[in-house]
């Protein structure tokens, strides 16, 4: 009777395994649902994307071209030479006489006309050289920079350190004496700033509840428009004022944020424990469950992870070193193959955007909504620019889409290498893009024909990539590997 009293109902292999408690869980459970101070600190976080984007479109203002006029007796006399050339839109002031023609304004307000870059003997190579120095410098950094996030220095670290140099470079660019010395700090620039989004994307969506990270990563986007939108109305209050002031009050205050940053926002503790270093992650959940009202956590009450740090811990990704993160990805096929998919259908998106004009959905919209009012009077091309309009939009929003799901795609190990790869496809794809519209300018078949292949062959590859919705974070590639086979993909 003993024995068969405490025989168990259930034998030891039909019992269910005690399930380890996964970070995504110790978020929730230690440190409750997401606060709104938790949200507040994810969406200053992704306020680095409107810095970020002041950068990229800063020479859109800087090196801008300047009006110009007809001086002197030139001016008065609608049949002269300098005048008729005044009245061509595509006449260069460059081929007139010296003294017939002057700036409309002081000529510091563009580096076009302070070094006299047009009439100067350089040509459009000479002015395109410190905006393509920049995206040289943020394609170079891209690929090199990028995976310090996930080995050495963190999320938090190279988010600061990327927006201070960024900043830096910034404030150095005002001393510039001539157009080399420029163009060699808009490539420091371009180079320190390539990691500043993706590490803001990757560790605000790491620092809330799983119901909130779609929402912050739209954050990051609206706040990169935001970032350009202001860019407008700061030339616009400095337009008789030094080019150089524009990178002044761009730069310095991108510094106080950094400042800022440090100093109020945590370590994801994802990546601590993914490195093993324990401690600080209790660390961090403390703090983040501070900002929610909460008591915090002790480390008593974190021995329930243990399991899971212990497993975590032995799963850094391809060991140590610079370009771990990368070889980890290459000696495992689904990684590999998830990363060219993602990446192919980003690149075809970039050429999208570019052909289309480029930049975010919500900085178009004021000109949608302008165009969209005017497609009566636009005779047949109405139904042409409604096209090209819904073509945007709808790459814009593939884009921002694209970059959510490769998130979901990678666990914490690998993480902002990937996303960070992901970005870079697109800025590729940018590069392509403009010798399709100089083509297109001869046949339309060239721009939109070729683009709108290229977006529909190569966005078919994301179809071999599995579902996320519903599915926690991975944090190692053991992890995604398990739930990828649970989940069948």
């Amino acid at each position: 009777m003993a024995d068969a009293a405490t025989t168990p109902l259930l034998t030891s292999h039909e019992a269910k395994p005690a399930k380890a408690l996964s970070i995504d869980d110790a978020i929730e459970t230690y440190i409750g649902a997401t606060g709104a101070r938790q949200l507040l600190t994810a969406m200053l976080l992704a306020f680095a994307w409107a810095f970020e984007a002041q950068q990229v479109f800063m020479s859109v203002f800087t090196d801008a071209e300047p009006t110009w006029h007809c001086t002197g007796v030139a001016a008065g006399d609608p049949g002269s030479f300098c005048s008729l050339a005044a009245a061509s839109a595509s006449a260069s002031a460059c081929a007139l006489p010296p003294g017939t023609w002057e700036w409309d304004r002081p000529a510091e307000t563009s580096v076009v006309s302070e070094w006299a870059l047009k009439c100067g003997g350089g040509g459009p190579a000479l002015v395109s050289l410190p905006a393509s120095s920049f995206f040289a410098g943020n394609l170079a950094g891209g690929f090199l920079l990028t995976t310090l996030a996930d080995t050495l220095l963190g999320r938090r670290k190279m988010l600061v350190l990327s927006l201070v140099t960024m900043s830096v470079a910034g404030v150095l660019t005002v001393f510039s004496p001539n157009v080399w010395v420029y163009a060699a700090l808009r490539f420091v620039c371009g180079f320190c700033r390539s990691t500043a989004g993706t590490s803001a994307m990757v560790l605000s969506t790491e620092l809330v509840g799983k119901w909130w990270r779609n929402t912050v990563s739209v954050a990051a986007f609206v706040f990169f428009s935001v970032g350009f939108m202001s860019l407008p109305a700061l030339a616009y209050t400095l337009r008789e004022a030094s080019w150089r002031n524009m990178y002044v009050w761009t730069s310095l205050p991108s510094l106080c944020y950094a400042v800022l940053l440090y100093f109020l926002v945590q370590e994801s503790p994802r990546w601590l424990l993914v490195r093993g270093r324990k401690q600080e992650a209790i660390a961090a959940l403390r703090q983040i469950a501070s900002l929610n009202g909460g008591e915090g956590i002790t480390t008593s009450s974190f021995t329930k992870l243990e399991t899971c740090a212990g497993e975590v811990g032995d799963g850094v990704a391809g060991g140590e070193g610079m370009f771990a993160t990368l070889r980890s990805i290459c000696e495992r096929r689904w990684a590999l193959r998830r990363l060219a998919a993602i990446t192919t259908a980003t690149f075809g998106v970039g050429v999208a955007l570019k052909c289309g004009g480029g930049g975010p959905v919500l900085v178009s919209l004021p000109a949608s909504s302008f165009f969209a009012g005017n497609l009566a009077e636009a005779g047949t091309g109405g139904l042409r620019l409604a096209a090209e309009l819904a073509s945007f939009f709808a790459s814009c929003a593939a884009y921002d889409v694209l970059l959510m799901y490769s998130i979901e795609l990678f666990p914490t190990s690998v993480r902002n290498s990937a996303v960070g790869l992901v970005r870079q496809a697109g800025v590729l794809g940018g590069v392509v893009a403009p010798m399709l519209v100089a083509l297109g300018r001869e046949r339309s078949y060239w721009s939109f024909g070729v683009f709108g292949l290229t977006v529909g062959c190569l966005g078919l590859f994301v179809t071999c990539l599995p579902e996320t919705k519903g599915r926690r974070l991975s944090d190692t590639m053991e992890d995604e590997e398990a739930a990828a086979v649970l989940s069948g993909g």
